[in-house]
C-alpha cells in the first residue's frame, strides 16, 4: 500500500470518526478496566518497594545488620562490626508470656519480646503514647525496670500506662504504648504483639540463659560511601561456619519486598484474565460496528477502493480508539491508587509515597495494546474478503471467513509476545505460563461449549413442540449470530475465576475448620529447660484431660556446607538451607517414626556424628545416603553423615524436625526442650496457668491463635485477590451488557415478526428471558469445572492441601450467571417490545 493510500485511509477514518464514540462504549470500558487493574496493582506495587528501597535502613535498623542464632557475637566478631561501624547497636529478639496478676486470676498472653541497648534505634524513631523517649520510657523508677507494649497486647490484658506485669521471674512498669517502631517490617511474621524492654533487663528476668530460643541483631551505622558489597563479602568470608547471616539496606526488608513482588505478578496475571475478558468485548464491539459501517464499506468498495484501504480506515480508528481507551486506562490505575494513598498507607506495615510509576505503566498500556491488536484483528480484516453485493445487505456469514495466513502470523506473533511479556514482567515463569494457558484454555472450551450450546439448542428446538417460548429461545440460541458466543466466554472466564477463588477460599477456611481439632496440639511448649523437662512430662502425663504428649531436645542450626561445598551453591535457594533450622537428637527412633531408606544409629552410639534428614526435602536438595551435612550450632561446626530418611509430616501442626542427629554429636551444647500438649478445651487454660506458674521462664504458643493470625494473612491476600477478580467479572458484565446491546437490532426484527405472526409480548419476553437465563447458566457451568480445576490445582499442587469441592459456592455460581444473564436480555427486551412491527418491516423492506 502506497502512502498516498494511507493518507487516503487515515482521512476517511478521521472524518466517519466525527459521528461520535457511542458504538465504541464497550469496546472503550473493556479495555480501559483491564489496563486500570493492572496499571492499579502497579502502581501501589512500585510504591511500596520504592518506599522499601528508599528506606531499607530504616526498616532494617541500620546501614547493615549480623544476626546470630542462639548466641551473642564472639569477640572476633565484635571487633570486625567496630573495625567498620561508626555505631553499633544489639538487639535480642525471643518469645515469652506476659503475666498479669497472681493465682488462678493471672492473665497471660504471649509477647514476641525486643531487648535492645542505650543505642536503639540507630534509624528512625520509635512513637509512643505518651510522646517521650525511648531510653526514658525503658528507665528505671523505684528500682522496677520500664517496657513499651503494643496496645493491642496492653488491651487484651487490661493494662493501663504504670500498671505492672511479668515477663519470666522480672516486674516491669509499662511505661508507654508502642504505637510505631521503625524496623518492625523487617522482624517478618510475628506470634505475638510486641513488648520492647532493656536486655540487661530480660537477662535479670531469667529469660536469656544457656538454651534459651533468642536471636541476636546487631545494627551497623556505616560510613557514607561503605562498599556494601566488599563488606558483605568479607564478613561471610571471615565468618562463613560460624551462623552468620547478614543483611543490608539495599533489602531492609526481604521477605516483605518478595511477598510484595509475587502478590504484585499475581494480581497483574489475574488483571491479564480480565484483558482476555475484555478481548471478547473488544472483538464484540468491532464487529457490531463494522455492522453499522455496511453502506459506508460497501460504497467504498464500489467506488473501487480496495480491501486493504477499507481495512487500513478501520485499523487507523481501532488504533486510535485503543489509544483512548488505554489512557483512560492508565489514568484510572494510577489515578485512583493516587486519590486513595492515605487509606491504602494506613493499611500498609510501611509508609509510602503512591505517585505515578512509568515502568508499571508502560507494563499495563503494553498488555493493553497487545490485547486490542489481538482481539481486533480479526473481525476487522473481514472487510477484505467481503464483496460488495453482500455488503450491502449484511456481513453474512462470509464475516467468518479465514483472513489469510499472513494475518495469522501476525495474530499467532501478537500472543507470542503477549506471553513473552508477561512471563519476563512478572518473573514468576510458571505461574505466568500456567495462567496464560489456563485462559487461552478456558477461551477454547468456553468457545466449544457455545458452539456446543447451539447444537444441542438446535436439536431440542426441534422436539419442544407445545412450549413455544422455550422453543423460541432455543431456536435464537441456535442462530448464527455471535451474541450467543459473546455472552458464554466474557461471562463464563468472569465466573471462572470468581470461582476458582471460592473454591480455594472455601477449602483453606474448611482445612482450619476440619483438621485443626484432629490433629493439632492444644500448646506449643518452648524454652524448657533440661533439669524442667522430667517433673512437666510427669505433670501433663499425669493429668486425665491430656490425651496425648510429645517432647524433644530443641537446638537451632544453620546448615554450612554440604559435602565439604557451600550449601547456597548446592541447595539453591531452598528454604532449608536460607536461615537457621530446627535439629533435635535421639538414640532411638522416636515413636511414629517412618524411616524410608537407611538405618538408625544404635542407642549407644558414640562414633562420628550421624544424621537423620527429612525425605522429601533431601529429594528437593537431591541428598543422598552417604552426603555429609555441616550444621554450624552456637558457632560451632558439626559434620555429619547421613545415614537415613524419614517422613515428616509438617502439616500436623506437631513436633517435626528436618535433621535428627545421635545424641553423642551433640554433647554439652547449650539447648531447651519443647512440648507439644494435646487437650481437651475446657482444660487449656488450666494447664497454662499451672506449667507457667510452676515455671514461669517457659512460653505457651497456643496453636489456634497461631492459625487465626495465618489465616488473617491469608484473609488479607483473598480480598486483594478478589477486587482483581471483581475486576474481570465487571469486564464480563460490561461485554454481556455490549453483547446485548449489539444484538438489539435482530431483536427488534425478531419481536416485529412474532407480533405480525399473533405472538403476543409475554411470549416473547419469556422466550428472550428463557435464551438469556440458559445461555448464562451454561456460562455458570463451565466456570464452576474450570473453577474447581483450577482450585485443586492450587491446593494441592501449590499450598500442598487437600481439596474437596465445595458446592455452595459453585452452584451460587451457576445461579449468579444465569441471573446476570436474566437481568440483561428483560432489560434490553424492553425496546423491541415495545417498537411497532410495520414500521420495522418498513424499514428492513
Amino acid at each position: 500500500m502506497s502512502v498516498a493510500d494511507l493518507r487516503l485511509a487515515f482521512r476517511i477514518a478521521r472524518r466517519e470518526l466525527r459521528g461520535g464514540l457511542s458504538g465504541f462504549v464497550v469496546f472503550l470500558l473493556c479495555l480501559m478496566l483491564g489496563v486500570g487493574a493492572i496499571a492499579g496493582v502497579g502502581t501501589v506495587r512500585a510504591a511500596i518497594e520504592r518506599a522499601l528501597a528508599q528506606q531499607g535502613a530504616v526498616l532494617l535498623g541500620g546501614d547493615a545488620e549480623m544476626s546470630f542464632t542462639y548466641r551473642f557475637a564472639t569477640e572476633d566478631e565484635l571487633a570486625f562490626m567496630k573495625s567498620h561501624a561508626r555505631a553499633i547497636s544489639e538487639v535480642v529478639e525471643l518469645r515469652s508470656m506476659v503475666v498479669v496478676g497472681e493465682g488462678a486470676l493471672a492473665q497471660r498472653a504471649l509477647t514476641e519480646i525486643k531487648a535492645v541497648d542505650a543505642a536503639y534505634p540507630l534509624v528512625g524513631q520509635v512513637v509512643l503514647d505518651p510522646p517521650i523517649d525511648l531510653q526514658s520510657a525503658l528507665g528505671k523508677r523505684d528500682n522496677m525496670p520500664g517496657a513499651v507494649m503494643d496496645p493491642v497486647l496492653a488491651d487484651r490484658l487490661g493494662l493501663e500506662v504504670g500498671d505492672v506485669f511479668m515477663l519470666g521471674t522480672g516486674r516491669f512498669r509499662l511505661s508507654a504504648r508502642l504505637l510505631r517502631e521503625p524496623d518492625s517490617v523487617a522482624a517478618g511474621f510475628a506470634f505475638g504483639p510486641r513488648t520492647i524492654v532493656r536486655t540487661s533487663d530480660l537477662r535479670a528476668a531469667g529469660l536469656i540463659v544457656p538454651g534459651s530460643l533468642f536471636d541476636t541483631h546487631y545494627r551497623l551505622r556505616l560510613s557514607d560511601g561503605a562498599d556494601l558489597d566488599a563488606l558483605k563479602a568479607r564478613a561471610e568470608s571471615e565468618f562463613r561456619d560460624t551462623g552468620l547471616r547478614w543483611r543490608d539496606a539495599r533489602r531492609g526488608a526481604p521477605g516483605m519486598l518478595r511477598f510484595v513482588e509475587r502478590m504484585g505478578a499475581f494480581l497483574v496475571l489475574v488483571g491479564l484474565a480480565g484483558l482476555a475478558v475484555g478481548g471478547v468485548g473488544i472483538a464484540t464491539a468491532v464487529t457490531s460496528y463494522l455492522e453499522t459501517r455496511t453502506e459506508t464499506i460497501a460504497v467504498l468498495k464500489a467506488l473501487g477502493a480496495e480491501g486493504g484501504t477499507i481495512l487500513a480506515v478501520y485499523l487507523f480508528q481501532i488504533a486510535l480508539l485503543a489509544a483512548i481507551g488505554i489512557l483512560a486506562g492508565l489514568a484510572l490505575g494510577a489515578g485512583l491508587p493516587i486519590l486513595f494513598g492515605p487509606l491504602i498507607g494506613a493499611r500498609l506495615p510501611v509508609p509510602v509515597d503512591i505517585s505515578l510509576a512509568p515502568g508499571a505503566l508502560a507494563e499495563a498500556a503494553l498488555y493493553g495494546a497487545l490485547s486490542a491488536g489481538l482481539f481486533a484483528l480479526w473481525p476487522l480484516s473481514r472487510t477484505r474478503e467481503v464483496r460488495p453485493a453482500a455488503l450491502f445487505r449484511d456481513l453474512g456469514a462470509e464475516r467468518r471467513r479465514w483472513p489469510g495466513w499472513g494475518l495469522a502470523a501476525v495474530l499467532a506473533a501478537i500472543a507470542g509476545l503477549l506471553v513473552v511479556s508477561a512471563t519476563l514482567l512478572s518473573g514468576m515463569t510458571w505461574l505466568a505460563l500456567g495462567t496464560l494457558g489456563g485462559v487461552a484454555l478456558a477461551l477454547a472450551v468456553l468457545a466449544l461449549t457455545a458452539l456446543g450450546l447451539r447444537v444441542v439448542a438446535r436439536r431440542l428446538a426441534r422436539v419442544a413442540r407445545g412450549r413455544v417460548a422455550l422453543r423460541l429461545a432455543l431456536g435464537a440460541i441456535a442462530s448464527p449470530r455471535d451474541e450467543t458466543r459473546a455472552v458464554v466466554l466474557s461471562l463464563g472466564l468472569g465466573l471462572t475465576v470468581l470461582a476458582a477463588i471460592g473454591q480455594i477460599d472455601a477449602n483453606l477456611r474448611g482445612a482450619i475448620a476440619r483438621d485443626l481439632p484432629e490433629v493439632a496440639p492444644s500448646y506449643f511448649f518452648i524454652d524448657i529447660q533440661p533439669d524442667q523437662i522430667g517433673p512437666i512430662m510427669q505433670r501433663l502425663t499425669g493429668d486425665a484431660q491430656v490425651t496425648r504428649v510429645e517432647a524433644a531436645p530443641m537446638l537451632r542450626g544453620v546448615i554450612t556446607r554440604i559435602n565439604g561445598q557451600d550449601a547456597r551453591e548446592v541447595a539453591g535457594d531452598h528454604w532449608v538451607v536460607r536461615g537457621d533450622r530446627g535439629l533435635t537428637y535421639s538414640a532411638a527412633p522416636p515413636p511414629g517414626t517412618r524411616l524410608t531408606a537407611g538405618q538408625w544409629w544404635p542407642e549407644d552410639y558414640d562414633g562420628p556424628p550421624q544424621m537423620s534428614f527429612a525425605r522429601e526435602e533431601a529429594e528437593e536438595i537431591g541428598l543422598k545416603l552417604g552426603d555429609r551435612i555441616t550444621v554450624n550450632v552456637l558457632g560451632r561446626n558439626i559434620e555429619a553423615t547421613i545415614t537415613s530418611f524419614r517422613e515428616v509430616d509438617f502439616s500436623t501442626g506437631g513436633i517435626g524436625f528436618v535433621m535428627s542427629m545421635n545424641p553423642a554429636a551433640l554433647a554439652g551444647a547449650p539447648h531447651s526442650w519443647i512440648a507439644t500438649v494435646h487437650a481437651a478445651p475446657e482444660a487449656e487454660a488450666r494447664i497454662l496457668r499451672e506449667l507457667a506458674s510452676d515455671w514461669p521462664n517457659i512460653t505457651a504458643i497456643r496453636v489456634r491463635d497461631v492459625v487465626d493470625r495465618v489465616a488473617e494473612a491469608l484473609r488479607a491476600i483473598a480480598r486483594a485477590t478478589a477486587i482483581a477478580a471483581g475486576v474481570t467479572l465487571l469486564t464480563g458484565l460490561v461485554v454481556l451488557i455490549g453483547a446485548a446491546a449489539a444484538g438489539g437490532r435482530a431483536r427488534i426484527y425478531e419481536a416485529a415478526i412474532l407480533k405480525t405472526l399473533g405472538a403476543e409480548r409475554a411470549l416473547i419476553l419469556r422466550s428472550f428471558a428463557l435464551r438469556s437465563a440458559l445461555t448464562g447458566a451454561a456460562a455458570g457451568g463451565v466456570a464452576v469445572i474450570f473453577g474447581a480445576l483450577a482450585g485443586a490445582i492450587v491446593m494441592e499442587l501449590v499450598m500442598e492441601g487437600d481439596y474437596r469441592f465445595e458446592p455452595v459456592s459453585a452452584f451460587g455460581i451457576v445461579a449468579g450467571g444465569a441471573l446476570t444473564t436474566l437481568v440483561a436480555g428483560l432489560l434490553f427486551a424492553l425496546r423491541p417490545l415495545s417498537v411497532r412491527p410495520a414500521r420495522v418491516l418498513r424499514a428492513r423492506d
